[in-house]
């Protein structure tokens, strides 16, 4: 009987850079387009179909002692093909729990730094789909900003941390992930607060997130500056936390930048885009932490599985944030978007309320990767 693996146990490894040996299964074209990714993972793919008779395959590829972890869609075929590896006599083999429909869903609470006036904020690192959030934390209250669908992992963390989750706050309205926000405020009792101008078509109540209307979170201001930040959608708006940490949303990423054309109006947005990269984020302090809700390749992952750098330093490094002539910018962002997230409509359609899909089907409308990006 093959041993199992949890997705909690895969992702601390990932993130404290364990050496992992991790052996897919899956057909190869999902293996392609999305697979665990790591500073110390060593990854192949060998479909299940090609195992189901015996190992052979794997000859010369796999050491029968050395630690192997097997990974599928859903946890099944995984497995089994793990049995049929000890079978052929592998002695350290694992299946991960859940597959990666599983560990599409982890999240991994990293502390970004204890604030200035007491309290402290925390990113939530979704290895499996590089969606990231926020906790705000101070005294007895808490803020979340872009939550992810999973909210117990929110709700049990701020249990533990003894406080109350008074506001959840979404950046701008998802395409690429379902949100949690409004959820979440409905299971704590918080408020819910969205951009006005990305809620035209939204069914519920929320409050509006906009420039001059700070938020305190115990001890700590959370600000909304003159950011009004559109670009990638048309209401998106960014937060100063604590006068250090400036949380992006889906505008600037460490590697890349916000793409403008979820919603279709990649022509009209990309104009703002470039007012928010080239002009508003400016003016800003250089000295800011840039905290984005997403990042694209395990590389952005620091040290200690977080994912930040200096505002100044992005504007040094950052080839999105290089293109001073503005026809090469627009041309740049239309030409280069990447492949659009999968069923990013009906995610929009979801997030506005229009729709309530079943959880299964919410999992199946996540899987793969993020897409947010424009890479130069």
């Amino acid at each position: 009987m093959s041993q199992s693996i949890a997705t909690k146990e895969l992702a601390r490894r990932i993130v404290n850079q364990v050496e992992t040996f991790i052996l897919d299964v899956r057909n190869t074209d999902d293996f392609d387009d999305w697979k665990i990714e790591g500073e110390s993972v060593e990854i192949i793919n060998e479909p299940y179909f090609n195992l189901i008779d015996g190992v052979d395959a794997l000859a010369g590829r796999i050491n029968k002692n050395q630690e192997v972890i097997v990974v599928c869609a859903r946890g099944n075929s995984s497995k089994m093909a793990a049995e049929t590896m000890e079978e052929a006599g592998f002695t350290n083999v694992y299946d991960l729990e859940g597959g990666m429909q599983a560990w599409s869903q982890h999240l991994e609470p990293v502390k970004i730094a204890d604030l200035s006036e007491g309290g402290s904020l925390y990113q939530f690192v979704r290895l499996g789909k590089g969606c990231l959030s926020y906790m705000a934390v101070s005294e007895q209250e808490a803020a979340v900003i872009d939550a992810n669908r999973m909210t117990d992992v929110y709700e049990r963390f701020a249990q533990e941390k003894g406080v109350t989750i008074k506001h959840t706050i979404d950046t701008h309205l998802h395409a690429d992930h379902i949100s949690g926000s409004r959820q979440l405020a409905e299971n704590t009792g918080g408020s819910y607060h969205l951009p006005p101008k990305d809620a035209g078509e939204v069914t519920f109540d929320y409050k509006p997130l906009k420039e001059d209307h700070d938020m305190t979170v115990g001890n700590t201001t959370i600000k909304v500056q003159p950011l009004y930040s559109p670009g990638h959608t048309i209401g998106s708006t960014s937060l100063i936390i604590d006068h250090q940490y400036l949380l992006t949303g889906d505008i600037l990423f460490l590697k890349s930048i916000g793409r403008p054309d979820l919603a279709g109006k990649a022509d009209d947005w990309v104009g703002d885009l470039r007012e928010t990269l080239y002009s508003r984020y400016k003016k800003l302090s250089d000295e800011l932490i840039v905290l984005p809700a997403h990042y694209s390749s395990v590389e952005e992952l620091g040290e200690d599985g977080s994912v930040q750098a200096k505002l100044g330093d992005l504007y040094q490094r950052n080839a999105g944030l290089q293109v001073e002539d503005e026809q090469s910018f627009r041309d740049m962002v239309t030409e280069n978007l990447p492949p659009q997230p999968n069923e990013h409509e009906t995610i929009r359609q979801t997030n506005m309320g229009k729709i309530n899909p079943e959880v299964e089907e919410q999992r199946e409308m996540e899987t793969g990767p993020n897409r947010c990006a424009v890479n130069a």
